[in-house]
């Protein structure tokens, strides 16, 4: 606020001045019967005008100290239209805290049905493994299993990327040794397309979280193998900077377009061309670069099409922000 935005809320005040000098000169004049004494006139004049300013300065600091005192704590008005104005505010403040509380109970209440809902249809999940010893086509029956199973996980972690801060827990993770695992949940589905795991490295260590690391991992696994024809090679490999661990995931599969690739990652993109053959939900990147990110690393890609796709999660060494914290709440 500048001085002459001031003056204009002051204006009242100096029109009470002008109004009181005009009465006291009226009454000087009156009271020497007309003859003009202006070294006294001027003395009253310069007396008044330096109280109207001594006035306005000590005024205007006030109302720069009350502004400054808004936004970090109480402050008492400087008038009355003020005073109310305060009172509003306040309980417009009140009101928002108390509309905010409703919705987040009901996003609550939402996010609890829903994860419910996840885990129940997980019943109906194991009931059709039962079905498998039938005379149905076992391995088309285990496939489709497998992905409604996988969009399930996705599901459920997308419920929790939200509170992902309140379900981590960092440790030191063999990142070899968990691809391994996410290998295996899909071994049948390696044997039925007959594509070859090529494994490159005995062991990484990183400082992550087992259990979303292990979600990360078997997104980009799962990628790679819908896309990688029959008799196709999927490798994974280590790679160890003095900045960095990285894990890659290549596959010899139908590649992405140079269009699609910078969105990938985003939420819901399935592509347009490449890999608009196979249903998918768009969600598998987005939830695995996500969860990288809230854990300190982050995925890349380079692909040509018809002739490869690479992932890589990078790992920078001694920068991950939820060990730091964790380290912290130890100390």
């Amino acid at each position: 606020m500048n001085f002459s935005r001031y003056l204009s809320y002051e204006k009242p005040y100096v029109y009470l001045y002008l109004t009181g000098f005009l009465i006291s000169a009226a009454v000087f004049f009156t009271g020497t019967n007309g003859s003009l004494v202006w070294g006294t006139f001027f003395y009253a004049f310069t007396l008044s005008s330096i109280v109207l300013l001594g006035y306005l300065l000590f005024r205007y600091q006030q109302h720069i100290r009350v502004i400054r005192r808004m936004k970090s704590e109480d402050y008492e008005s400087l008038s009355l239209e003020g005073e109310f104005a305060k009172a509003h505010i306040d309980e417009l403040k009140k009101q928002h805290i108390r509309d905010m509380n409703r919705i987040q109970d009901k996003q609550k209440e939402h996010y609890d049905f829903i994860v419910s809902w996840f885990h129940e249809i997980k019943t109906p999940i194991s009931v059709l493994r039962l079905l498998q010893q039938t005379d149905m086509d076992a391995n088309s029956l285990r496939e489709e299993i497998a992905k409604i199973e996988n969009y399930v996980d996705q599901a459920l972690y997308y419920a929790k990327l939200d509170s992902f801060n309140q379900d981590y827990d960092i440790q030191n993770c063999d990142l070899i040794q968990i691809s391994k695992e996410s290998i295996k949940a899909h071994s049948k589905t390696f044997f039925s397309k007959k594509v070859r795991m090529d494994i490159k490295a005995d062991a990484l260590k990183v400082q992550s979280d087992p259990k979303w690391l292990k979600f990360i991992v078997n997104q980009l696994v799962t990628n790679s193998l819908k896309y990688t024809e029959h008799g196709g090679e999927i490798a994974i490999s280590a790679f160890e900077s003095p900045k960095e661990k990285q894990l890659l995931i290549r596959d010899n599969g139908i590649g992405i377009s140079q269009k699609d690739l910078p969105r990938i990652f985003n939420r819901g993109f399935t592509g347009e061309t490449g890999r608009t053959h196979t249903k998918s939900t768009g969600m598998g990147l987005y939830l695995a670069q996500q969860l990288a990110n809230k854990l300190g690393h982050h995925i890349t890609c380079t692909s040509k099409v018809g002739v490869y796709t690479q992932f890589i999660i990078h790992f920078p060494i001694d920068s991950d922000p939820y060990l730091a914290l964790q380290k912290t709440h130890e100390e």
